[in-house]
């Protein structure tokens, strides 16, 4: 696959293709970088087809690790806004893909842009719930989180207070593209009755893996990705 590594600003991106009017902006999950295979899985599915696609890092993730930002909505949001006019530049035609945390911060970062289509793997749609979620599993209380700032967690993920503040004071209330979902039925991070919940208030194109939980690995998981993403992105014509 042709890639080129650019920077948008200051943000490690990768360009998969060659230029074309069709352009899918993708947003790794946590954990993940803008080479992980579930993104090159996608690219693989949709250069061929006549798309070009635009993958980055988030902060604390590929070549980002070790730098000052953190991986925070009220750092994420602007930059993928800032990834998104950048996008504007090169194609008339653009995508959104968001795997897991990816697709939490397109929520908040595209809500009135004009997406032709988004396409969410294992998506966060409901971030309040998985931080009160985590604070339940730690035995963190609001007003510990409150008075320390920060408290980190077992499973390697920070809790924050801003963010939770954050997060508050942005809910998911406006998502008007259309947009598909492929989400697992065991997933204890983005709970299912909650990504149901989503579909139907948004009006998503919901599929299910039974079995499958949040990290889709596997390759019966991946395969099962791989013929999502070709039946739900059409050939450029």
């Amino acid at each position: 696959m042709d890639t080129t590594p650019i920077f948008i600003g200051e943000i490690p991106a990768l360009l998969w293709g060659a230029p074309s009017s069709q352009l899918i902006v993708a947003v790794h999950g946590s954990g993940s970088h803008k080479g992980d295979e579930v993104i090159a899985l996608l690219a693989r599915e949709a250069v061929p087809k006549g798309y070009r696609v635009l993958s980055f890092d988030l902060p604390e993730h590929g070549d980002r690790q070790g730098h000052p930002a953190l991986c925070k909505a009220q750092t994420c949001v602007p930059e993928l806004v800032q990834v998104m006019a950048y996008a504007q530049t090169l194609a008339s035609h653009i995508r959104l893909f968001g795997c897991s945390l990816g697709a939490y911060f397109g929520l908040l970062a595209c809500r009135g842009f004009p997406l032709e289509q988004a396409l969410f793997l294992s998506p966060v749609v409901d971030m309040e719930r998985l931080i009160g979620n985590m604070m339940g599993w730690f035995q963190v209380t609001l007003q510990q989180l409150e008075a320390e700032g920060e408290i980190p967690t077992p499973m390697g993920q920070t809790l924050y207070w801003d963010y939770y503040c954050y997060v508050k004071g942005h809910p998911i209330d406006q998502w008007d593209a259309p947009t598909a979902i492929l989400c697992s039925s065991q997933d204890t991070l983005s709970e299912p009755e909650v990504v149901h919940a989503f579909a139907r208030r948004f009006s998503c194109d919901l599929q299910v893996l039974e079995g499958g939980e949040h990290f889709f690995h596997t390759p019966q998981q991946l395969a099962v990705y791989r013929d999502w993403l070709s039946r739900h992105i059409e050939p450029v014509v």
